[in-house]
């Protein structure tokens, strides 16, 4: 039976931290476990000193819900955990609840694809209290991991400027699913192609590659290598050139080039994976434009990244695709999104809702209260501002205009356009999808349409412009009183986590 990338969702119940059963035991033990709340999922700071972030991972983590389950097994392994007193950690009775919970989540989110800021909520979920806490771990470790690399293959798109890029990162990825869930989110944020054959069969990822240095080395020269694969695969020639010499090896991949092209075939190009590439392309680029081979195109790899890319195109490297491995799946110099899941709103016994908030001494660290919405505004076609605001304090036919700059220590108002678009759209009712699954295909063509959206600016490696996101008026000054109510409160509540 063929499975699919989601179908590696099913069992995972036990993906979680043992925190998160601990609380929902306690929730239970409380008559709390189907108390109405919403949680938020964000990220407070832009990886790579970057200006954004590309939300990824929201159709795995749908599925993921969808398939939410406690096996017979899984409730096993529950039974035999004990406290430090020797004693079962869980009831028996919690356990058989566990067996027949089916997650009535409501989940909204940035679409897949979609630009982010920090402190926007990518994803919101609401539902009984004890259900949006099992999954709060498994929603960080999806989205913050794939969110993290389609933005840092968005950086190398951005670097390449319209030249391919293929993602060759499986052999060094952090892990068998970290390299598929490295390969999906790569080609969401820009990249064509993946050697990732697994994730090509699983997700419909085109996939590319040809031959290895042990390839020439099993012959007893290169010319005889090139000779012997092109007689194999006539159809999938880019010949690997740097095994021995690398001028040389261009020069025998120009005589194979020269005999396919004979018998009507085409050499696809050349792949440089060491040495001064710059320098070697243009080198390799006038070598095959003199005898005829214009189109055959110089593939590079070896360690890029996008700093690398922008760099030997501003010194005139004849390169044409780009070949990226470790450092776009392991998200060089950025191991981690930092996302967080934290509490917005929780029902009452009288049926209201009761805005939350974590606090901290530092201030970049309080959460925002409310069930809250991302507005963006835009004025002559391009974005100019994120408004976060309440959804429980929007009154019927008034449209907020003005935001307050949260790190402004003095609360800088900021008016906004008239365009606007809401962000945060429903994805599931009730444990069930609203929609069908996107494709990647369709979410790669909004992440690249959605940088067009902003000014170029925005994308510089060095300094990007700081993007406007900002509060909505009544809730900034919601977030700002609960914050002194609950500093001037000796036994205040909270920490800095």
């Amino acid at each position: 039976m063929n499975r699919s990338y989601e179908d590696r969702f099913d069992g995972l119940a036990l993906l979680t931290d043992l925190y998160q059963l601990t609380m929902a035991f306690g929730y239970w033990k409380k008559g709390k476990s189907e108390q109405n709340s919403v949680f938020h999922l964000f990220f407070r700071k832009h990886p790579f000193a970057g200006g954004y972030v590309v939300a990824a991972g929201l159709g795995p983590a749908l599925s993921y819900l969808e398939r939410f389950r406690f096996s017979e097994s899984d409730l096993e392994y529950l039974a035999m955990l004990r406290g430090n007193d020797g004693e079962a950690l869980f009831d028996d009775a919690f356990l058989r609840y566990l067996e027949g919970l089916r997650l009535s989540v409501d989940v909204d989110a940035m679409r897949e694809g979609s630009l982010a800021f920090a402190h926007e909520p990518l994803l919101r979920i609401r539902g009984p209290i004890l259900q949006c806490q099992l999954v709060e771990t498994a929603l960080l470790n999806i989205i913050n991991f794939q969110s993290l690399i389609a933005t840092k293959a968005s950086r190398m798109a951005i670097a390449a400027a319209g030249d391919p890029i293929l993602e060759f990162g499986l052999r060094r990825a952090q892990g068998i699913d970290g390299a598929l869930s490295a390969s999906r989110a790569a080609y969401i944020g820009g990249c064509e192609a993946t050697s990732n054959v697994l994730a090509g069969k699983l997700m419909g990822i085109p996939v590319r590659g040809t031959h290895a240095h042990s390839w020439v080395m099993s012959f007893d020269t290169e010319a005889e290598a090139f000779e012997a694969y092109m007689e194999a695969m006539p159809n999938n020639c880019v010949f690997l050139v740097d095994t021995y010499d690398t001028i040389e090896g261009i020069r025998h991949a120009v005589q194979a080039g020269l005999k396919l092209k004979a018998q009507g075939k085409k050499m696809i190009g050349i792949r440089l994976d060491s040495g001064d590439l710059t320098h070697l392309s243009i080198q390799a680029r006038k070598m095959l434009d003199e005898a005829g081979l214009t189109d055959a195109v110089i593939v590079a790899s070896n360690d890029l990244d996008e700093r690398l890319i922008e760099s030997m195109k501003h010194q005139g490297a004849k390169i044409g695709v780009w070949g990226v491995g470790t450092k776009l799946v392991t998200a060089y110099d950025q191991p981690a999104l930092g996302g967080v899941y934290k509490l917005g709103a929780i029902e009452n016994s009288e049926g209201e809702w009761v805005p939350k908030m974590k606090l901290s001494e530092q201030i970049a660290k309080a959460s925002t209260p409310g069930v809250l919405q991302v507005r963006r505004f835009f004025e002559e076609g391009k974005a100019v501002g994120d408004m976060i605001l309440n959804e429980l304090s929007l009154r019927e036919g008034v449209e907020p205009r003005t935001m307050i700059d949260p790190i402004e220590p003095f609360g800088r108002e900021i008016g906004m356009p008239s365009h606007f678009e809401d962000l945060v759209v429903p994805c599931m009712r009730r444990g069930v999808r609203t929609e069908a699954t996107e494709s990647l295909q369709a979410i790669r063509e909004r992440s690249t349409s959605e940088r067009m959206k902003f000014h170029g600016r925005l994308f510089r490696f060095d300094n990007p412009h700081l993007y406007p996101v900002g509060l909505e008026s009544s809730l900034y000054v919601l977030k700002r009183s609960l914050s002194e109510e609950a500093f001037s409160n000796k036994d205040a509540r909270g920490g800095t986590t």
